[in-house]
């Protein structure tokens, strides 16, 4: 299924809207890596635990929106945008969000 942030496929034609499709995943933080991000904090740098915890939760999260799409029949999902916020103590939500379409 194609996913994308534009409005439209391009060389496609929506024909049908199906509606507003979600999709969240919501991930904490290691004890572990608390202390080593916190260490990195101190001399600066990339977190890499919590980028690739991040990486992880969006693919999660977009897998989780293409399934949503799919049982409602679409064959794209368009203007698709992807949230973060931080919910209780060190747990972080990843949001996904689009239009589910069908093409011709």
């Amino acid at each position: 299924m194609l996913m994308t942030t534009s409005d439209n496929v391009a060389g496609q034609e929506i024909v049908e809207s199906l509606g507003l499709v979600t999709a969240n995943t919501v991930r904490a933080r290691h004890v572990g890596r608390d202390v080593l991000a916190g260490l990195k904090n101190l001399i600066g740098g990339e977190i890499v635990s919590y980028r690739q915890l991040l990486n992880k939760a969006r693919a999660e999260a977009l897998q989780r929106l293409e399934q949503e799409a799919e049982q409602l029949g679409a064959d794209s999902v368009v203007a698709v945008r992807i949230s973060a916020v931080s919910v209780a103590g060190g747990a972080a939500e990843i949001l996904a969000y689009g239009t589910a379409v069908k093409l011709r």
